[in-house]
């Protein structure tokens, strides 16, 4: 028995990943929320053990007993790092640097503004409800910090599942992990005196900078340590993988810990570093099993904590009539601060980044959810035993119950709130471009159902019935009222979209290097910021690269032949051809998409007038950068010969890439044989 009762953590976490994968099931064309779902399970079977209805199932009733009872330091420990540390390596970080003065205004002065005034209101309820009345300022302080922080386990989760725009998401995403790592700091501010944790300085603001600030200093510092570790297994995705896993880990305990700084701000930053300059130093077949890793990690990590979540809440809340009419005002008021906070730096924050929409905004107030985290820190409060009893059981009763109220009922509304706002509607111009592309796909699949019609061999099949397995494309979408400047810009930024894919695609292949492929993707940056009105032949981050620079011609007047300018002189044409290249690339798969959008059906005005000018802009960029590379040639014509040397020797290794795929997706070549000869292509590679 005591063997038995051992396994209970394992068993509960492969019964909570078989519930999780059934909701996922049976949720999926559901408007409600995956992760709600989760935590409503976790709610249920607590409700079950508290009521004593499983009484009878000995081992069932222990190992929700011990569940629901865990450490809150265990929860902390165990889940945060894999969640801050997923949600900050999965940031597109042009659209976070754009989206991070927002984020910082809601997350700093947001939360403090956020903590004051739910401090006051507590405050206010001490005059009313006498239970109440053992509190005082630093209790209701502690717990302002504490539920004013939106939880990104719970907002992040819920913003993949409603697919919302990129540029809103990554605003909610950056702000629940930035002011998260801010209410934690806050938090400690208040509840260090009661757990004998000495600060750092004598003052409560230069604590709370010192804390912040030096996690994100260490956070970076210890991404550094561990790209230059994990690029000494390069070619190894497993032991890469297990370096990130461990620092991630040893990164958050040791800010958390021992440095007593934020492990959550040191987390963000250790993430964003490793996304930035570490995803560029690691294989694209690395990079590729590492994105897939973490995916997997943070379902894993969400199953459990939401479950968990619940079964805590079930478990360890009393409940009293005083209490719960306190928390019935706190989930209002809570909500109320949140629209005031978020509408008080509303003109501030519709003028910087990509702004915010008022619509956005009202998303941004409701969005405000409170999960995992607030109720381990109040966990935390519920175990030290200096504070009063009737003030951690009601600091307990009052987080669980915002929990519990803003997953319920704010996460499963969001989604009715965003589509009576208008914000998942498809407008008519991009409507029309999905459907284009649907057509594209209906049209290839009907071609190759009237060849097979005509086989000899396949002559008695019911080929009327196989119609059912063409593809339905629904209605196509009306453009007459769009305007010509709207859907020309519709289209600039789906070739955008395109180029962007494929310059991933030919790094991933080792057809570009990684200057080329870092030089490609930030010339997009400006087009997507400006919405499809910069031109396609607007490209003059990429052109200045090709005018020679002041040093340079004075290598050249000077005819300085040093090996060291020489070899600079060398690697910069190297560079500049393969970058020209790689772009050239980019404009021939512009004009074959042009062309298949183009079809004859569209509308006239939209064939006379908006393609034409998209064809002559990227005829445009062709015709410059040949002339560019054309000038090279001339120029250093030694230097251009071997950057045609490297460029045949991306193109032949490229080859031998796709050829072992080929012969291991066949069942021709083994693993284990492929994996050694992909190690020694990207060795070879590493010499161009």
């Amino acid at each position: 028995m005591d063997a038995q009762f051992s396994l209970i953590p394992l068993l509960f976490v492969l019964f909570s990943l078989l519930v999780g994968a059934l909701l996922k099931l049976v949720l999926r064309r559901s408007a409600f929320p995956y992760t709600v779902g989760l935590f409503c399970f976790g709610l249920l079977i607590g409700a079950l053990y508290r009521f004593n209805l499983l009484a009878d199932a000995g081992f069932l009733q222990e190992a929700i007993n011990r569940t629901g009872n865990i450490n809150p330091d265990a929860m902390l420990y165990i889940f945060l790092p894999i969640l801050i540390f997923s949600a900050a390596y999965e940031l597109d970080l042009h659209t976070f640097r754009k989206t991070f003065a927002n984020s910082t205004i809601m997350a700093v002065p947001g939360v403090c503004l956020s903590m004051g005034t739910v401090a006051l209101l507590v405050m206010a309820l001490t005059l009313v409800i006498p239970d109440f009345s053992g509190w005082n300022w630093q209790y209701a302080l502690m717990f302002g910090a504490l539920i004013s922080a939106t939880d990104p386990v719970a907002v992040v989760a819920l913003l993949k599942e409603l697919k919302t725009s990129k540029r809103f998401s990554t605003l909610v995403d950056a702000e629940s992990l930035l002011n998260d790592g801010t209410g934690i700091v806050l938090f400690m501010l208040f509840f260090a005196p009661f757990s004998g944790t000495l600060p750092l300085t004598d003052s409560p603001f230069t604590e709370f900078l010192a804390v912040a600030a030096g996690g994100a200093l260490f956070g970076y510092l210890m991404a550094v340590i561990s790209i230059f570790l994990i690029t000494r297994f390069r070619g190894d995705e497993m032991v890469q993988n297990s370096v990130m896993i461990l620092a991630a880990y040893i990164t958050f305990y040791l800010a958390q810990d021992t440095l007593h700084l934020s492990g959550v701000i040191a987390l963000v930053a250790f993430g964003l570093e490793m996304t930035y300059h570490g995803k560029l130093l690691f294989s694209p077949k690395a990079n590729e099993f590492t994105e897939k890793f973490w995916e997997l990690a943070s379902f894993i990590a969400n199953t459990l904590i939401f479950i968990l979540v619940g079964l805590i809440i079930a478990v360890q809340v009393r409940i009293t009539w005083s209490g719960a009419a306190a928390l019935l005002i706190l989930y209002i008021g809570v909500n109320i601060i949140r629209t005031g906070v978020v509408f008080l730096f509303y003109p501030v924050m519709k003028r910087l980044g990509y702004g915010l929409t008022r619509r956005e905004a009202v998303i941004l107030s409701w969005g405000g959810l409170r999960g995992a985290l607030g109720l381990t820190l109040a966990l935390m409060v519920s175990y030290t035993l200096n504070i009063p009893e009737e003030i951690r059981s009601q600091i307990l009763l009052m987080t669980a119950g915002i929990v519990t109220l803003t997953l319920t009922v704010n996460a499963t509304t969001i989604r009715w709130l965003l589509t009576k706002l208008g914000l998942t509607e498809i407008p008519a111009e991009e409507a029309f471009i999905e459907y284009s592309i649907k057509r594209r796909v209906a049209d290839s699949a009907e071609n190759y159902y009237n060849k097979l019609k005509n086989r000899e061999a396949l002559a008695g099949a019911d080929w009327e019935g196989l119609k059912s397995f063409l593809p339905q494309i629904g209605q196509e979408p009306d453009i007459s009222g769009c305007s010509k400047e709207r859907l020309l810009k519709t289209l600039r930024m789906k070739i955008y979209s395109t180029e962007y894919q494929l310059i991933r695609q030919l790094y991933a292949d080792g057809t570009i290097s990684k200057v080329t492929y870092r030089k490609l993707i930030n010339s997009q940056e400006r087009h997507f910021d400006s919405n499809g009105s910069l031109p396609l032949s607007e490209r003059s981050y990429l052109f200045r690269l090709f005018k020679e620079s002041l040093f340079v011609r004075q290598i050249r007047a000077h005819k300085i032949t040093s090996r060291i300018f020489s070899r600079f002189l060398c690697r910069r044409v190297i560079n500049l051809c393969d970058i020209g290249r790689g772009f050239l690339n980019l404009q021939r798969d512009s004009l074959e998409e042009l062309s298949a959008m183009r079809r004859p059906d569209l509308p006239e005005d939209l064939q006379r007038e908006i393609f034409p000018i998209l064809f002559d802009e990227v005829q445009s960029n062709i015709a410059k950068m040949k002339s560019a590379l054309a000038t090279l040639s001339t120029d250093y014509p030694q230097y251009y010969a071997q950057s045609l040397t490297v460029r045949a020797a991306r193109m032949m290794l490229s080859n031998q890439r796709h050829t072992v795929q080929s012969l291991l997706s066949d069942g021709v070549m083994l693993k284990k044989d492929a994996e050694t000869i992909d190690g020694q292509i990207e060795k070879k590679a590493d010499l161009l």
